[in-house]
């Protein structure tokens, strides 16, 4: 497998992923859009995975490259029909990207949440062997809002519908994150726009508070992790 990954801030990279792909040799490729990276080839390669970021879809004026990153998933899904990973804001490009479309998240869905599989995720493939109910990083103020129409969706929570989709047979994304280590949330807690958001929503030294609840967490979000990346590999695989 080589994949492309699109990448839009230094700590929002594939994070645990990054150990299981190289456990396992696959090369990969990270655009880093938000440095002036080009887009490549996509016809190099076999899979695309798009990270988070503090940037809304709707930001193009401030942010240009989000036009031909649109551009691109679009192409990856409705043309090449390769296997792709959308995660946060990934998950908020491919809807709209595919002409679905993002709205804020009333509240800001921020901490330490339960999503729950819906009965088309327990059969999704991306989610076999992993648990109906699963606690996960929330970090987001937009919400996928309309699905594009021919998405399923696969997750939700109670303050948010779309948690993950899958478009067509080979493209899923997730609004939660499942990327974590044990950096993650101190890394994230220095970047202004995400500290501002928890602080909003959760008050004086959310930050701390945030890292201890996940702590505990961490080998359950990381197996979890390791599921998902094996069961991506199979879809690749079969695709």
């Amino acid at each position: 497998m080589h994949l492309l990954v699109f990448q839009h801030l230094a700590c929002e990279h594939p994070g645990v992923f990054r150990t299981f792909l190289s456990k396992d040799r696959i090369s990969w490729h990270t655009v880093k859009l938000n440095e002036g990276d080009q887009i490549p080839d996509l016809r190099a390669f076999d899979a695309l995975w798009v990270m988070g970021g503090p940037m809304d879809v709707w930001d193009v004026e401030e942010y240009p490259w989000l036009i031909p990153e649109k551009a691109a998933i679009r192409r990856w899904v409705l043309e090449l029909r390769r296997p792709f990973l959308g995660v946060c804001l990934g998950h908020q490009l491919l809807a709209d990207a595919l002409g679905g479309t993002c709205g804020p998240q009333r509240p800001a869905e921020i901490g330490i949440c339960e999503i729950e599989l819906t009965p088309e995720g327990l059969d999704d493939p991306l989610f076999a062997g992993l648990s109906a109910r699963q606690k996960c990083l929330q970090w987001h103020s937009v919400r996928v809002a309309q699905p594009p129409d021919d998405a399923v969706v696969l997750a939700s929570s109670s303050l948010c519908r779309v948690q993950s989709m899958r478009v067509g047979k080979h493209a899923w994304s997730m609004q939660y994150h499942v990327e974590l280590e044990p950096d993650t949330i101190p890394a994230w807690g220095q970047v202004p726009a995400y500290a501002q958001a928890l602080d909003a929503t959760q008050g004086e030294g959310s930050l701390q508070r945030m890292a201890e609840s996940a702590a505990p967490l961490m080998t359950s979000f990381n197996e979890h992790a390791r599921r998902l990346y094996a069961n991506f590999k199979n879809a690749l695989v079969a695709a």
